[in-house]
């Protein structure tokens, strides 16, 4: 199966935290934490439209310059999602510059931030000078126990729970609705290529459209054309398998307690991936907890009760420098219960 996200870190693993997670088959991405991220240019940052903070710590929010930077000029909304309290940081940013000479500028800035029970949103707009508008306050959105859904795409969606890291510091899952794979051989055996039109086919299934759903799409043979009729039912009964859609969970800064260790194992229960911070070494459990962050050996631990397949740590603490395979390792074996 080819995999519909395709995920990495930002930096490496004594670097700032952030998550860069490809959708294939789209021009799109979603940027997860704004550590430092000149690394990724221009190109990435600008398919990113969605940014999901953690919490605004420096070396979680410091790459928000370089986006605005990359941005300007560019017909594009960014959308920020975040804690309490990102409204306002945001703006803090954006005060911190010199405004006259993009009133012809087309970017807008949505940034909606997390509270217990509600949401509350703001837009900045470079042709206003970036002055804050349309301020909006709505009831939290669906949940499920501590999880709720802040992102709802015909694709997928994106999941939050807030932790304790003395603020809060939320977390986040990325779950693809279900899996569409294309087979082939089958298609050639028709006499079919593979080309856009079969974006344009997961489009419809992810939309919702019904079996019986009639689409015309463009065929090109050498320079010829042909628009022909599809059933979308029939399409996906020769052509398509559907599958278990890939899960991605993210956690970073957050203390290991009995409060905060069920609400992650909720939120990453069954990812395919799973990204944790892992400071420290289980050795210095104590001034981990005194810091508010996890051991390798306690991200091992919950990534083996979420029963998830595969664990990545990161955001070594600069005190390990040159341990991180004792980091890695220690993780590992908490993980696969050695």
């Amino acid at each position: 199966m080819n995999p519909s996200f395709s995920s990495y870190l930002v930096n490496d693993v004594f670097g700032d935290p952030g998550l860069y997670v490809e959708v294939r088959w789209s021009r799109r991405a979603l940027l997860f934490d704004l550590g430092h991220n000149d690394g990724l240019g221009p190109t990435r940052l600008l398919k990113a439209g969605e940014i999901f903070i953690s919490h605004t710590h420096m070396d979680h929010f410091i790459g928000f310059d370089t986006l605005l930077r990359v941005a300007l000029g560019r017909g594009k909304t960014l959308t920020l999602f975040g804690p309490p309290g990102l409204i306002d940081n945001v703006q803090g940013k954006l005060r911190g510059y010199t405004w006259n000479l993009v009133d012809g500028y087309p970017l807008t800035i949505i940034v909606r931030e997390f509270h217990e029970r509600e949401v509350r949103q703001a837009a900045f707009r470079a042709s206003d000078g970036f002055q804050p508008s349309m301020r909006a306050t709505v009831s939290i959105p669906h949940g499920d126990g501590p999880l709720f859904t802040i992102l709802e795409d015909p694709m997928f969606t994106v999941k939050t729970v807030a932790l304790n890291h003395r603020i809060p510091s939320l977390a986040y899952s990325l779950e693809e609705q279900f899996h569409i794979n294309v087979n082939k051989q089958k298609l050639h055996e028709a006499g079919l290529r593979v080309g856009a039109w079969l974006t344009d086919v997961k489009q419809h299934i992810w939309q919702g459209q019904p079996d019986d759903f009639r689409f015309t799409v463009a065929l090109y043979d050498e320079h010829r054309r042909e628009d022909r009729e599809f059933v979308l039912g029939e399409v996906k009964e020769r052509f398509l398998t559907i599958s278990r859609g890939q899960k991605i969970a993210y956690v970073v800064d957050v203390r290991y307690d009995e409060e905060n260790e069920a609400k992650i194992i909720a939120l990453a229960h069954g990812a395919d991936i799973f990204y944790c911070e892992a400071p420290y070494l289980d050795c210095d459990a104590e001034k981990a907890r005194d810091r508010y962050h996890l051991t390798a050996r306690q991200a091992g631990l919950m990534a083996r009760k979420a029963h998830v397949r595969d664990l990545v740590v990161f955001h070594f603490s600069p005190r390990y420098t040159g341990q991180g395979e004792a980091l890695e390792r220690e993780a590992m074996d908490a993980f696969h219960g050695d």
